[in-house]
């Protein structure tokens, strides 16, 4: 008989298991921490080297601040709130002869009349500048009530943008105001940003005048002042680009990291743009005719300091944002109570997932008339067109992941995983996934697990990975080592190219955002899509 407390071989077995089972987790937790230290080193190195482009304003912190020092040219867009212009800032800050096409604001009457000259008009000045002129119809004319009714106007600007304005200082520190969004390469800077009379600019009488002050039309709404916003001039929108060109398909996927990777700051900001559509998106060519995206026009965007993404829906009175066609799902369908939240921190990515359809070759399906056209609010996933084969697998997929109708949701007989709630512990390598990457079924049948959209910090990943990880996808055994190791070449790499090439700006992108737990969600969701080509999203 075996004393009281003694263990048989069964239970020796049992503690010796448990022993090895717990080194296997301290093993494991250990290469989790390791791998986390990597790439927050990683990060801080490249988060210093993925610099901004050089304020065109910079060398006159003191200047800017007043309409009269720009010289402004021809319209270049309008939309339903503002009109935007062409500008620069003179060399010298004397009377200028200006060309003809251009003129000061306030010199003279509106020259709209004169289109019939312009075919004889002299080459007009390069304008590296454009000024954004809002439409004040209910704003009042006191530059305090200006800036906290167009607020949301001001979160992409810099904090010199506001200094030669009167009130500025007390605009930041005021309660509820909006947050102030660190700069992104992908995301409009804001240089300048004051108050002035509202000016007969080129055009007005005729594409704006019922927004005009009565002195400058008798039948005018407008007041006599609003707010100016002094950003870079790009070329062309998204919309205009993509009318002449057709991206490759690997440019297309590029083209949609870049929006990913805006977005992806944005949410992790606090910050939602709600407004997403190619109309709002700047484009840039760079020496090789590689184009690089900005999001710009916040005038719709959630950037509450008090409420984060997560917006009370009380009432139909509460502003959801703007643009319904791209209103993400869970947006379009709420429904006002006293306990209703919208949660807008994957919103911004479905509709990336909407445009990306267009960077593609595609009509947005949410454009449109007719039965082609799809509704946020009722389409149904088996709705959603076919990309084009030539579209890369990892691409099309993910625009279809982007597309769920609902942030997260649960399918049977699917091959799924959970990337937003995976431990990065787990995430190399976990008990149930075989060594192919497949999921096992079950004793009672297929696995069933939860899908959710991804949020757009793994979409990027996603596509970074599919463009420029294909060593690390490839292997069998994938352990955190191994992808640090990776990490480090990358590094490397990044750091002894030349910076004026897109591709190369995005790498450095991706390590300055680094973070393990969302690289390794991408790289579970990339091997389980493989695993079970075209039924995650089917």
């Amino acid at each position: 008989m075996r004393a009281r407390g003694g263990a048989g071989p069964r239970g020796r077995a049992v503690f010796l298991a448990f022993g090895l089972g717990l080194g296997l987790i301290e093993e494991k937790q250990a290469e989790s921490r390791r791998a986390a230290a990597a790439c927050r080193e990683i990060q801080a190195i490249f988060t210093q080297r993925s610099r901004l482009e050089a304020d065109p304003l910079a060398a006159r912190r003191r200047q800017g601040f007043q309409l009269e020092e720009y010289l402004i040219g021809q319209p270049i867009g309008k939309g339903c709130s503002a009109a935007v212009y062409e500008a620069a800032m003179p060399a010298l800050p004397v009377r200028l002869e200006v060309a003809q096409g251009a003129r000061r604001p306030g010199s003279g009457p509106d020259p709209a009349a004169a289109g019939a000259q312009e075919a004889h008009a002299p080459a007009a000045p390069a304008f590296p500048l454009a000024i954004k002129m809002m439409w004040n119809i209910s704003a009042g004319s006191s530059s305090e009530a200006i800036f906290r009714t167009m607020s949301q106007e001001l979160v992409p600007a810099s904090r010199v943008a506001l200094a030669g304005e009167y009130g500025a200082v007390t605009h930041r520190k005021s309660k509820g105001r909006p947050k102030w969004l660190a700069p992104h390469p992908n995301i409009i800077r804001v240089f300048r940003a004051f108050t002035s009379s509202v000016p007969l600019l080129p055009g007005a009488l005729v594409d704006y005048p019922d927004v005009l002050p009565p002195r400058l039309h008798p039948e005018g709404l407008g007041h006599g002042r609003t707010l100016f916003l002094v950003m870079k001039n790009y070329p062309c929108t998204l919309r205009q680009y993509l009318r002449v060109n057709t991206p490759s398909p690997r440019l297309a996927t590029v083209m949609t990291l870049q929006l990913l990777e805006g977005v992806a700051h944005l949410v992790q900001q606090g910050i939602a743009h709600r407004d997403l559509k190619s109309d709002n998106i700047l484009v840039e060519l760079d020496a090789d005719g590689c184009p690089w995206l900005v999001i710009t026009d916040f005038g719709c965007c959630l950037a509450d300091e008090h409420v984060g993404l997560q917006l009370p829906f009380t009432s139909w009175y509460v502003d959801r944002g703007g643009n319904g066609c791209l209103m993400a799902p869970e947006v379009s369908t709420a429904c006002p109570g006293p306990r209703t939240v919208i949660d807008y921190s994957k919103t911004d990515a479905w509709a990336v997932g909407a445009i990306a359809y267009e960077i593609f070759g595609l009509a947005n399906p949410f454009y449109g008339q007719g039965r082609a056209r799809l509704e946020s609010r009722s389409y149904q996933e088996a709705q959603l067109p076919a990309l084009p084969p030539s579209v890369p697998p990892d691409a099309r997929q993910l625009v279809k992941s982007l597309l769920q109708r609902e942030p997260a949701k649960s399918r049977s007989g699917r091959c799924e995983i959970n990337i937003d709630g995976i431990q990065s512990s787990l995430s190399w390598g976990p008990a149930w996934c075989t060594a192919e990457g497949r999921l096992p079924p079950t004793a009672h049948g297929p696995r069933e697990v939860s899908v959710k959209r991804p949020s757009a910090r793994v979409a990027a990943n996603v596509l970074h990975l599919s463009l420029w990880g294909e060593q690390i996808l490839a292997l069998k055994n994938l352990q955190l080592d191994r992808v640090v190791g990776w990490l480090l070449q990358q590094s490397a790499a990044a750091m002894l190219a030349g910076r004026s090439c897109v591709e190369t700006k995005m790498k450095v992108l991706f390590l300055a955002s680094l973070e393990c737990e969302a690289l390794c969600q991408a790289a579970l969701l990339l091997r389980a899509w493989r695993a079970a080509p075209g039924q995650l999203c089917a």
